[in-house]
């Protein structure tokens, strides 16, 4: 296998970075590959908001901490475990030299007046940030960085919203860390093939 091949089968979720940063010309310029992942209608309903200084970092680090820690008291977790879970939450995002914010608004999608159809040009424009998250990560490993996406904001959407000044109208869905990995974690095992593929129909008729 060769090029884009061993890049889907090589990139890895990176958790530990060194501290070296990441030139903002590249961080832009990953942006843009990203902006070529498939969208619908090309509505490109995505927005991308790119931190790396350390104040910036730590305030949203510390909104979603917060957040998650008044979540998790609701739930009975007991005071020591949920500051452990938290703090390795907020280490990961402030020892990163890249945080990218992704986020998604539905101004140039479809509108319908019915709930059911404007529910699923939702759906519609969840899809497309994905596809362009995952271009973003390929992207990334192709210039030999490493990245990792964390689905947190969606737990605490008014928090992040409040700590970066984003508008209401966009929704905050994703972190996506960058930097130079400081660890190479091992391929995890996938399932055989056959265990999540049907051919023709899921199964027999009735």
């Amino acid at each position: 296998m060769s090029g884009i091949k061993d890049s889907l089968r090589l990139r890895r979720s990176i958790r530990k970075y060194k501290p070296e940063p990441v030139a903002t010309e590249l961080i832009k310029t990953l942006l843009e590959t990203a902006s070529y992942a498939p969208s619908a209608h090309n509505a490109q309903p995505w927005r991308f908001i790119m931190l790396t200084d350390s104040e910036q970092k730590n305030a949203l680090a510390d909104a979603m901490a917060q957040a998650w820690l008044e979540e998790l008291e609701k739930e009975h977790v007991p005071k020591n475990t949920r500051w452990a879970t938290v703090n390795r939450s907020v280490q990961r995002f402030t020892t990163a030299p890249v945080l990218i914010v992704a986020c998604l608004t539905l101004e140039d999608m479809q509108k319908y007046p019915d709930v059911e159809r404007q529910n699923i040009e939702r759906d519609l424009a969840v899809q497309s940030l994905g596809a362009a998250i995952q271009t973003l990560l390929l992207a990334a490993y192709a210039e030999g960085l490493g990245s990792c996406w964390y689905c947190a904001p969606n737990f605490c959407k008014p928090a992040v919203q409040d700590a970066l000044w984003i508008p209401e109208t966009v929704e905050p869905q994703a972190i996506i860390t960058l930097g130079y990995a400081d660890e190479e974690p091992k391929v995890p095992e996938r399932n055989p093939v056959d265990a999540y593929v049907y051919v023709e129909r899921w199964g027999t008729p009735p």
